[in-house]
């Protein structure tokens, strides 16, 4: 009976066929999807079969043997039936760097082995799914910051011990070696399209929202989570979004019964309702909810209006009620010509105007009649304390890590970056600009209120140049030089020379 089950369910696979999986967010990927089109909601990532970018991120260059089709065009395995695509690629980072300006004399290593699973099974159902596993020795500030993002366990009523690092876009690590970190991730998703209007989607793949480098709403930056979403195009010139997802504040409770106590849970809520006045033009309303789901002792579900897809609703009903912290705001992305095009985005927290945030920025293609050439210019200002509530453990993060803007609350924030590509070998420009303001990189987390906050200068400014063999998986080899300085340290700038290999399909953001 197994066996003709399991026929049977191949059969249906071998009869229908879909193109629903999702983008990658890798920085390469956005430049390529906002050269080319204008998103119409800016809720990243996108359908596949939304946008035509076949031109951008297929190869059609001949090839004439089977190694070099796979290393220039495909993916490893590729699996092709008369309506059903599966395709397995290994995924690797692997680097080796050196900072000059250290004077421990540490080497920068990383080692990430992986594979990438992609499917377009049924008529209209895709899923993919992708395991890492990492050890890396991280620059100095780096090594420094995710320390400070450990897990917090309770010593006593007013002090916490912090254990294992945090790293961002990859989750909880333990030691490796003497200064290094072991830590592995997944992630995955399914996509399924029952009618042309309605996409639902759910897994724990990274989340972005907006056109910039930076989004004040919802971040790739931060830790992968478990989401159920759904996006309904509801007339020609509007669309919905409603996501709920279940997040953790690496806050162990004092008591279980496991070997390892629970993490306290809070539940994240996102309504997202946009309007397309022409194809040029996208202007949404962003409603995002941290719930309560109680406390070291207690838990429970959360408020009822958690599960309400109309958005301010619940922010204006609950406000003051110690059951949700709520960031309201408004996304706007615009074509203003062909290869030009300007974003921004303002958001309040808990409709408080001292908790303000706001971003403009502009992406230019084609520049000066050079096809590949890319320039973005940016500006962020999110004023300090921006993601904090009364109550910490509603503060808008996320597995310790900031749900928004990487660098959290309390700066102003100039970005540059630039990049061209010729006949597969590239080169690419970020340089970033920090005025701090009451600042501190541990406040939004549940014992951060009371850290100590400083102003001061960061300037980081990162080039690459490499050779992109395979779009696909965006397969490189590079090498890369960084420099980074902080006012408001005593060690000596970063100098760090990087080369290696890499598969890159998500976002590691390092410029903070």
């Amino acid at each position: 009976m197994r066996k003709l089950l399991l026929i049977g369910f191949l059969g249906i696979l071998l009869q229908t066929s879909a193109q629903q999986n999702l983008l990658p967010l890798h920085s390469f990927y956005k430049d390529q999807l906002f050269g080319k089109t204008l998103p119409k909601t800016g809720f990243l990532p996108a359908n596949e079969s939304d946008f035509d970018l076949i031109n951008a991120i297929n190869d059609s260059s001949p090839q004439y043997y089977t190694v070099t089709d796979i290393l220039f065009k495909k993916h490893l395995i590729e699996i092709h039936g008369e309506d059903v695509y599966l395709t397995i690629s290994p995924a690797a980072n692997i680097s080796y760097g050196k900072d000059f300006g250290d004077t421990n004399e540490r080497n920068i290593t990383h080692n990430m082995r992986g594979i990438f699973v992609e499917g377009d099974f049924f008529k209209n159902f895709s899923f993919s799914t992708a395991f890492y596993e990492n050890q890396s020795r991280f620059m100095r500030y780096e090594t420094d910051y995710y320390t400070s993002l450990g897990e917090r366990y309770v010593v006593n009523d007013s002090t916490f011990s912090t254990q294992n690092a945090v790293v961002p876009g990859a989750g909880r690590t333990k030691p490796f070696k003497e200064d290094g970190f072991d830590y592995a991730y997944a992630t995955g998703y399914f996509v399924y399209v029952p009618i042309s209007s309605v996409k639902i989607a759910a897994g724990n793949n990274p989340q972005f929202i907006g056109a910039g480098h930076r989004s004040i709403f919802l971040s790739d930056n931060s830790y992968n989570a478990p989401y159920f979403k759904v996006d309904w195009n509801f007339a020609s010139k509007w669309s919905f979004s409603y996501m709920r997802s279940r997040h953790l504040n690496l806050f162990r409770r004092p008591e279980g019964s496991t070997a390892e106590n629970y993490y306290e849970p809070t539940g994240y809520s996102v309504n997202y309702l946009t309007y397309n006045p022409t194809e040029k033009w996208s202007i949404s309303l962003f409603e995002g909810g941290v719930w309560n789901r109680g406390d070291s002792v207690e838990s429970r579900f959360s408020h009822p209006l958690y599960y309400n897809p109309v958005p301010f609703v619940s922010a204006l009903a609950l406000d003051g009620k110690n059951e949700v912290s709520a960031l309201i705001g408004i996304n706007l992305m615009g074509k203003i010509s062909e290869n030009h095009m300007i974003y921004a985005q303002v958001g309040l927290n808990n409709l408080n105007s001292d908790k303000l945030a706001y971003q403009v920025g502009y992406r230019g293609y084609q520049l000066f009649g050079v096809t590949p050439l890319m320039l973005q210019l940016e500006y962020n200002h999110v004023n300090s304390g921006f993601d904090q509530n009364p109550n910490s453990r509603l503060n808008y993060s996320h597995y310790n890590l900031p749900l928004g803007h990487v660098k959290g609350s309390g700066f102003d924030e100039f970005i540059l970056r630039s990049s061209y590509e010729y006949k597969r070998v590239y080169g690419q420009l970020t340089s970033v600009v920090y005025a701090l303001n009451d600042f501190s990189p541990v406040a939004h987390l549940i014992d951060g209120a009371e850290a100590v906050k400083s102003d001061g200068t960061i300037i980081y400014s990162n080039i690459e140049v490499g050779y992109r063999f395979n779009r696909k998986m965006n397969l490189s080899i590079f090498t890369s030089y960084t420099y980074r300085s902080d006012s408001n340290s005593s060690d000596q700038p970063i100098n760090a020379v990087n080369f290696g290999m890499k598969t890159a399909l998500t976002n590691h953001y390092k410029d903070f």
